[in-house]
């Protein structure tokens, strides 16, 4: 037998006057003290006026100096080439040098640290990751062989089907060193 839905009106019968329902009111229990924002004390704030803040240790400015220094291997934005400009000078008066399916080209300039350039594209590798991976293995080999380049622009096209490997990195360190020759 199926019960039939109770309506909310017997939840709400009034009294004889017809004023007021018949409803138990609970009364919430006491509670504690209201929480306000500044009333309790902050691990990074100091307590009173006459406190001072917290002071670095001497490791953090430490590493802070070490982090600011040029890092002798690293590969920074003035390493690469980034511009349109760049990549086109280099195309049309730049010297074209294949090796195993690379193309190289190159310029040396009067001053400053060598740069890299990369042309890549979905005829390459059809998957990014694979297009990044590609990518990686050029710039690290650049950069272990940046020491011995001088003031070099190198742009570099990899060899379509190519896969990111250490001997990828291996083959490119030895066309850097003999491009700084």
């Amino acid at each position: 037998m199926k019960q039939r839905a109770r309506s909310n009106t017997a939840l709400f019968r009034t009294c004889s006057d017809g004023n007021q329902a018949h409803l138990s009111a609970f009364e919430d229990a006491a509670r504690s003290a209201p929480w306000i924002p500044g009333a309790q004390p902050h691990a990074r704030r100091p307590h009173r006026a006459t406190q001072s803040s917290r002071t670095r240790s001497a490791a953090a400015r430490v590493v802070a100096v070490v982090a600011g220094a040029k890092k002798r291997f690293g590969l920074d934005a003035s390493r690469r080439l980034g511009r349109k400009i760049e990549f086109e000078h280099l195309l049309r008066s730049g010297t074209r040098s294949s090796r195993a399916g690379y193309t190289f080209y190159y310029e040396r300039r009067a001053e400053g640290a060598p740069r890299l350039g990369i042309l890549i594209s979905r005829k390459h590798a059809a998957a990014a990751t694979a297009r990044n991976r590609i990518k990686r293995c050029i710039r690290e080999a650049f950069r272990l062989e940046q020491q011995s380049l001088g003031s070099l622009d190198v742009l570099v096209r990899p060899p379509y089907g190519a896969k990111g490997s250490s001997s990828m990195i291996d083959s490119l360190r030895r066309f850097f060193a003999e491009l700084a020759r």
